[in-house]
């Protein structure tokens, strides 16, 4: 039996809105929205979202945060994030992109109801991503996130990844520092690892702007979810 190609109108209602917001968005805000948007994707009330956003200055704690890795705690505002994962970093010139996607149903080469796989479709969407800028990420074995080899020998983070997955509804999602300001990490001992650095796109002399890391995110959304 040879099954008929999907119509446009099915093409487009198998792809997410598209949002980017201008200026930095408060984090209480942000998650009240996600859980919103989140709750109507899964009573079929709205459309799944990616969301880009920046955030000002601010320190995450996922569900595996320690208190010790906390190192400046009067720093910045901390939050308590829901997602997944350890200490995070939040700031400008890093673009934070939420995803809010029904997992009941497969999204590329990302299978329904596969969450290790969902995460691992983050990752390649980073990857995909920094190639434009002519930058190699790599995933290494129990580390999620997006990492960097430096001529030195040095490995550095580039890109983080922490998910909630509320009755099969995903949120939270990734973020890739652009050009923030990298002390701002100091506070934290990120996602708990303490041997490896951070690193950004203008730390390895990528002079890419926000708009061209956002039009590079679209482009390769397919290559991974479309």
């Amino acid at each position: 039996m040879i099954s008929e190609p999907a119509t446009g109108a099915q093409m487009i209602q198998n792809q997410p809105d598209w949002e980017i917001s201008d200026g930095l968005t408060g984090y209480d805000f942000a998650l009240a929205k996600m859980q919103n948007r989140a709750t109507a994707i899964r009573e079929g009330n709205a459309e799944e979202l990616v969301w880009l956003v920046q955030h000002p200055p601010l320190y995450t704690e996922g569900t595996s945060a320690k208190a010790a890795d906390l190192q400046d705690a009067n720093r910045f505002p901390t939050f308590k994030a829901g997602r997944g994962g350890q200490w995070t970093y939040h700031g400008p010139g890093q673009r934070v992109a939420y995803v809010m996607l029904d997992l009941t149903r497969p999204h590329g080469s990302v299978p329904a109801r596969d969450v290790r796989c969902y995460v691992a479709g983050l990752e390649r969407w980073a990857i995909e991503t920094l190639k434009e800028f002519g930058v190699t990420g790599q995933v290494r074995q129990g580390r999620v996130g997006i990492w960097v080899d430096r001529p030195d020998g040095r490995e550095e983070k580039i890109g983080a990844i922490g998910v909630r997955v509320s009755r099969w509804v995903t949120w939270h999602g990734l973020a890739l520092n652009i050009a923030p300001e990298l002390s701002h990490f100091n506070g934290i001992i990120p996602c708990g690892i303490t041997e490896h650095g951070v690193t950004s796109l203008h730390a390895l002399g990528v002079e890419a702007g926000m708009n061209e890391v956002d039009a590079a995110l679209k482009h390769n959304w397919n290559k991974i979810f479309g």
